[in-house]
């Protein structure tokens, strides 16, 4: 036990009865150091967050620089930041037409709850719609367009004139109409353990929305940013969202979220009233230094590509008879073992070794492999020769 485990324990707000409860010392590339002097293989990323890896030197330069220059100066919107406008350009500048403004928050939930904001205001409408066994955040709006009712009962009420439909199932898409301000998705569904949608569903729902006026809104917080082997995850299905959301490695490990759309409907948070959405430390210059920073080393360094060629590494060399499935695309991908029991025997089994996992909340009978994008050929066969070392055990 580490010698700070006692307080961890007793003076920080705990999630869980049962914390992994590692005390890291130092994060490096795709590794993680803990005080007692191990070394772990992180296949986790802080949950999608850590796609250039830990501590890129360019990230951490970007950092540096802008610590020399100024902090927070003034709530989200009201003065010109360099780190906010250079960032903003180039990430619009990589986005389809109609995602051509983007606003900055705090979190991939707070994006979420702002996106829905938005499509209420564009469209003068109140109901949501969103899937069955999503996941969009913690928050009251976000919590309440995700389908868990594990997640959800103890907070209600939450938001009237929300539904929900079949993820990746066509026969939903009509259930969709003019009283409709936005459909909500996740482009690959994450907690529910990596699915997949076909390219025809989502391109009928992105038909059904313009037909209805419905704001179709992609929630992108886990797969943006090269984590698909795409550089967003709605480019492998030709469907462009009028609202997206984005969160995790947006802000190259600091913390950030944002959501897109067209300068006109951003427009619209202007007047009627002021400050339709408002933010104290959304767009904080420090984050938008690193997130700059980490996507140009996504795009220089091919990180994005080596997403899709480690995530076909990974299927090629997890293979084994205790494995039913392992699904995803790039660095986004599931082990269905078909039982939680020995899910949780093979996270805690490879953690032992050196090898952090983790599991899905949503889908108990699998673990998640979603590690920095830099990831080595040689750290994806080290990584998969402990996971069926563990496998073998079950």
């Amino acid at each position: 036990m580490s010698s700070l485990e006692p307080v961890f324990q007793r003076h920080l707000a705990q999630t869980s009865p049962f914390p992994i409860a590692l005390d890291i010392t130092k994060a490096e590339g795709c590794h993680l150091y803990t005080r007692d002097g191990k070394c772990y293989l992180d296949l986790v990323a802080g949950l999608a967050v850590n796609n250039t890896g830990h501590r890129h030197p360019k990230v951490i330069a970007a950092i540096k620089d802008q610590l020399d220059r100024y902090l927070h100066v003034i709530p989200y919107g009201e003065f010109i930041q360099e780190p906010q406008v250079r960032y903003a350009e180039r990430l619009t500048g990589l986005l389809p037409a109609g995602l051509d403004s983007v606003y900055f928050v705090n979190s991939g939930t707070e994006a979420n709850e702002a996106a829905l904001k938005l499509a209420k205001r564009i469209t003068g409408r109140t109901r949501l719609v969103a899937c069955h066994k999503s996941y969009h955040g913690s928050t009251h709006g976000s919590l309440s367009i995700t389908g868990n009712e594990e997640k959800k009962y103890r907070n209600r009420p939450l938001l009237p004139d929300v539904h929900f439909i079949t993820f990746n199932d066509p026969r939903d898409v009509e259930r969709i109409d003019v009283q409709c301000a936005a459909v909500v998705v996740e482009t690959i569904q994450g907690d529910a353990g990596v699915r997949i949608p076909d390219a025809a569903w989502l391109q009928a729902l992105r038909k059904r929305c313009t037909e209805a006026g419905a704001m179709l809104i992609f929630d992108e917080v886990q797969t943006g940013f090269g984590r698909t082997g795409k550089l967003f995850a709605f480019e492998h299905f030709g469907v462009v969202p009028d609202i997206l959301v984005l969160g995790k490695a947006l802000g190259g490990g600091m913390p950030m979220g944002a959501f897109a759309s067209s300068a006109e409907r951003m427009q619209l948070f202007t007047h009627n009233p002021v400050l339709g959405h408002i933010t104290t430390f959304g767009g904080h210059p420090v984050n938008c230094a690193a997130g700059l920073a980490a996507l140009e080393v996504l795009l220089d360094e091919g990180f994005v590509d080596n997403a899709r060629r480690m995530g076909e590494l990974f299927k090629q060399m997890l293979v084994h008879p205790a494995i039913r499935e392992v699904r995803g695309i790039g660095l986004m991908l599931a082990v269905d073992l078909g039982d939680a029991e020995k899910v949780q025997r093979v996270v805690k089994g490879c953690l032992a070794s050196g090898v952090l996992g983790f599991w899905f909340l949503s889908c108990p009978t699998a673990f998640r492999i979603a590690p920095p994008l830099c990831i080595t050929e040689e750290l994806v066969r080290e990584a998969c020769a402990t996971v069926k070392q563990e496998l073998d055990r079950l």
